[in-house]
C-alpha cells in the first residue's frame, strides 16, 4: 500500500530530523570537519514537535497495520503475502530505528574519544581558569564536541562544556596556551563564544 510507505517514510524522516542537531556534531567529528557541528542547531527548539509528529505518524501506521480487515464473502483468491516493505516486521524495524534516533542525544557522548593525557605543570602560578559563554549548544553531544576540540590544545588541564549552562569552564597552563587560542578552538566547532571571564 502506498499509504503505508508514505507513513513509514514520514516516520523515519521526522525521527531523523528530531535528532539532526545532535547527530551533526558526531558526523563532523567522524568527517574531521568540526565546523559542521552547529549547522542544524536551529532545529533544537522544534525537537519536541518532531518527536510528537514521529510518534503520531508511527502510531497511525501501526493502527493501520493492526486494525482488523473487513472480510468480504466471495469466492475470490485469498490475499497474497505482502512485500517485506509492507510487513509488520519492516514497520517494527522502522519503529526501532526511530526510537534509536529519538534517543540519540542521551547517548551521543559515547562516540567521542576520551582524551587521556599526561599533564605536566612546571609552575602552579601558571594555572588559570576561564569561563566561556557559548551560544548554539543544544545537547550533550555539543558539549562533548567543544571539550574534544579544546583538549587538542597543549596545556589544557580540564575542559567542562555544558549545554545546559551554555558555557565551558577550562583550566589551563597559561605558559602553554592562552584564552584567545581556547576561544578559537571553541569557535572552530561552529558554536560561538559570546563572553569570557
Amino acid at each position: 500500500m502506498k499509504t503505508d510507505k508514505k507513513l513509514i517514510g514520514a516516520g523515519l524522516l521526522t525521527a531523523i530530523t528530531a535528532s539532526l542537531c545532535c547527530i551533526t556534531p558526531v558526523l563532523g567529528l567522524v568527517a574531521g570537519t568540526s565546523g559542521l557541528a552547529s549547522t542544524f542547531s536551529w532545529l533544537e527548539p522544534l525537537r519536541p514537535y518532531f518527536i510528537g509528529l514521529t510518534i503520531l505518524v508511527l502510531g497511525f501506521a501501526w493502527y493501520q497495520k493492526l486494525k482488523p480487515q473487513k472480510q468480504i464473502d466471495c469466492n475470490c483468491e485469498t490475499e497474497k503475502k505482502p512485500k517485506f516493505i509492507q510487513s509488520k516486521m519492516f514497520l517494527g524495524i522502522v519503529t526501532a530505528f526511530a526510537i534509536v534516533m529519538l534517543a540519540f542525544p542521551y547517548y551521543s557522548s559515547i562516540f567521542y574519544p576520551k582524551t587521556e593525557k599526561q599533564i605536566i605543570v612546571v609552575d602552579k602560578s601558571n594555572i588559570q581558569k576561564a569561563e566561556f559563554t557559548i551560544s548554539g549548544m543544544t545537547c550533550a553531544s555539543c558539549g562533548e564536541h567543544v571539550n574534544h576540540e579544546v583538549n587538542k590544545l597543549t596545556g589544557i588541564i580540564s575542559s567542562n562544556a555544558s549545554y545546559e549552562n551554555g558555557n565551558a569552564i577550562v583550566e589551563f597552563d597559561n605558559s602553554k596556551t592562552n584564552i584567545s587560542e581556547i576561544e578559537k578552538a571553541i569557535n572552530s566547532t561552529g558554536y560561538s563564544v559570546t563572553d569570557k571571564k
